[in-house]
């Protein structure tokens, strides 16, 4: 074994860790928007089935972004760095959520 291949910072070991990480996180992503798809496509489940399995494959892809391309790792991540994801999260959510009831209250006045 080479000394370019003992996993220091910046080897040819450590870039191919860091491909193959990548490779998995497209892999997977791919498969769970194809799953949405599917699911979508040939209508196996009924619609409030449908939807939660939708929001399960959206939530698990969110952890997979987190994982594999942020690189962020809960149990050894710093705390500041998670402090701001979940606040970042905690904003997203009353927002996204926040639209939805404008927008459900406006068409339960119209129609």
């Amino acid at each position: 074994m080479s000394p370019a291949d003992d996993g220091a910072p910046g080897t040819r070991a450590e870039h191919r860790r860091e491909l193959r990480q990548y490779l998995w996180g497209y892999a997977l992503a791919i498969l769970l928007t194809l799953a949405a798809f599917g699911l979508v496509n040939w209508s196996v489940l009924p619609p409030h089935g449908l939807y939660l399995a939708i929001g399960a494959c959206a939530l698990v892809q969110i952890m997979v972004h987190f994982r594999f391309f942020l690189h962020i790792n809960p149990p050894r991540q710093n705390v500041d760095d998670l402090h701001l994801i979940l606040f970042s999260g905690l904003l997203l959510f009353f927002m996204i959520g926040g639209t939805i009831w404008i927008l459900a209250s406006l068409a339960a006045r119209t129609g």
